[in-house]
């Protein structure tokens, strides 16, 4: 039997990633990335004075010295790096149900981000989302940040402990999620309820924010059972998208102390 198109496009989606490095750098997140044992480990280039600082992580990996003002690691022109990029892969983190799984004590949530390209902001959601207990947070494989070293240094460390899946359709994906049982809830302006409000019920919930400016696309946003707005003391009424994802995450989990 023939695999459908979006099968085979996922699958050749895969090994492309598989085949595909990333440069992780500076001493937090290379710090992090060392300690994480999911995280394969390819190439590591440090300063002499780097290694110092970054001690027992290292242990169990080659490092490369090299001479600060000569750094070899192929980073941005402007990576602070702070004497310290390691090359690796993209973590494996399976499907929703690997992702669900691992925190089986609490209301289950996660966060959907509709073509949110920016780096800084998916890794201080992803930063975020690791703080108030997301299961995942969920992306396209196109048109959405990727795993990088600016996303990982924007997360603070919590790209090595947060689940970022990529997938190829998030609308599919959604109501994938409907039919698990999550309530979603698509962050909007102009939403009949407040975030406070869309999150009361005790049900699952799939948050889904979209990018600056465009907002939610039309299909997305037709897939999402509710539409939420935060509510805005004057007349300015939107957010960062990463901060409007703290606070939605927030009230996710205040809902749950009522």
């Amino acid at each position: 039997m023939k695999k459908p198109k979006w099968v085979v496009d996922k699958e050749r989606g895969q090994r492309a990633a598989a085949r595909e490095t990333i440069w992780i750098y500076g001493l937090h997140a290379v710090a992090d990335a060392l300690r994480n044992p999911r995280r394969e480990k390819l190439r590591l280039v440090v300063t002499r004075n780097a290694l110092q600082k970054l001690g027992d992580a290292i242990e169990g990996v080659e490092p490369e010295i090299a001479d600060a003002r000569k750094f070899p690691a192929p980073l941005e022109r402007d990576a602070v790096h702070q004497g310290a990029a390691l090359e690796t892969r993209s973590l494996a983190w399976g499907g929703i149900d690997d992702c669900l799984a691992l925190m089986p004590e609490r209301r289950p949530l996660v966060v959907c981000l509709d073509r949110v390209t920016d780096p800084h902001n998916a890794g201080a959601i992803l930063r975020s989302a690791e703080v108030f207990g997301a299961a995942a947070v969920i992306a396209p494989a196109r048109h959405s940040a990727p795993e990088s070293g600016v996303l990982a240094k924007a997360a603070s460390g919590a790209v090595e402990r947060q689940p970022y899946l990529r997938v190829t359709n998030l609308s599919r994906t959604i109501e994938d999620l409907k039919a698990r049982g999550f309530h979603v809830v698509g962050l909007d302006g102009e939403g009949e309820v407040t975030i406070a409000g869309a999150v009361a019920s005790p049900d699952p919930i799939a948050l889904v924010l979209g990018a600056e400016g465009a907002g939610l696309r039309p299909g997305v946003r037709a897939a999402c059972d509710t539409l939420a707005r935060i509510e805005a003391a004057g007349s300015l009424r939107s957010l960062n998208v990463s901060n409007a994802a703290a606070v939605s995450l927030y009230a996710v989990r205040a809902a749950e102390e009522k």
